[in-house]
């Protein structure tokens, strides 16, 4: 357990985005945030520094977790939460399907937290010996996007493959039965392949795209306290360069808090960045290729266009 709270940073968020008394007044009683396995989450909620930035309004902080993306933003659109984390192509399929979120932040990727990933002793090589082979990966996840993009680098069509689209906890089954022959997967799963199935990297997600991952808000959320969107950022930004420094308390947060093995958490958390940066123009345009990518290959219900659901939002605004 982490016993210090980082009571200063805290404070310096405070004085940073002042809340007067008549905008504390419009305050929701509390504020529902999901998260997933990966990420620094388990750290920032041991720490207390969610809940010690938003006790003097009044606002308690509800933590829900989910196993992947999609269901976060379904849980956001249909209002059972207020805000959570997602790779890249979650906000993509919820935005087609009318969905009412925002993009508010990103999180800066180096490319090495999800791969495609083959038994030991497949004979599976290249991303060209996918051809023919049934692969799983989790609908409408980042896996997915790394799946297709994984297909068009190695000059394949989606109709190459037996997709199999399944939940990771399905997946990972499957990965162990030999019911699939690959698997798109990103941590804390890949490291456990790795480390307990001995499976093998054939792509990483830095050797096919640029990945990145995004808090997303609910519109409604966004429209009604903007000044709390923005405090929830420099918090979760604060906390993101604490991470990036404290590795090693980050994984024994998320270790006590999954019961996922310490070591598979430490090599997870060692090729992970929690750096939080605003949605610029560059995130945009990379975003936007993924949406355009979807579109193109009919997995989409309609063609978007990312800009028109971002929070513009700065580091201290």
């Amino acid at each position: 357990m982490i016993a210090r709270r980082n009571i200063l940073g805290a404070a310096l968020v405070l004085a940073t985005l002042a809340i007067s008394p008549t905008q504390a007044q419009n305050k929701p009683a509390e504020i529902r945030i999901g998260t997933q396995k990966g990420g620094f989450f388990s750290a920032v909620r041991q720490r207390h520094t969610m809940e010690d930035a938003f006790k003097p309004l009044g606002i308690e902080i509800r933590w829900i977790d989910f196993q992947f993306g999609p269901p976060l933003l379904e849980a956001i659109n249909v209002g059972s939460v207020d805000f959570g984390y997602v790779g890249d192509s979650p906000p993509i399929f919820a935005q087609a399907g009318g969905a009412r979120i925002r993009y508010v932040a990103a999180v800066t990727s180096e490319g090495n937290t999800q791969a495609i990933i083959v038994p030991q002793d497949s004979p599976i090589r290249t991303l060209a010996d996918l051809k023919g082979k049934r692969i799983a990966y989790g609908n409408g996840s980042s896996a997915h996007n790394l799946l297709v993009a994984a297909l068009e680098k190695a000059g394949l069509s989606w109709s190459d493959i037996t997709p199999a689209p399944l939940a990771p906890a399905d997946a990972t089954a499957a990965f162990a039965k030999g019911s699939v022959d690959a698997w798109s997967i990103w941590d804390p799963y890949l490291a456990l392949a790795e480390l307990k199935e001995n499976a093998r990297v054939i792509a990483f997600g830095k050797d096919v795209h640029d990945p990145s991952a995004f808090f997303i808000a609910a519109s409604d959320f966004v429209e009604k306290y903007p000044l709390l969107v923005a405090r929830l950022k420099a918090v979760f930004a604060s906390e993101g360069r604490w991470a990036d420094i404290h590795h090693e308390e980050v994984a024994r947060a998320q270790a006590e808090a999954t019961g996922v093995d310490i070591e598979a958490i430490r090599r997870f958390v060692g090729r992970s960045s929690y750096r939080v940066v605003p949605v610029d123009d560059e995130l945009i345009k990379s975003q936007q290729v993924v949406a355009n990518r979807f579109a193109r290959l009919g997995l989409i219900t309609k063609p978007v266009d990312v800009s028109d659901i971002v929070w513009k939002w700065s580091p201290g605004s």
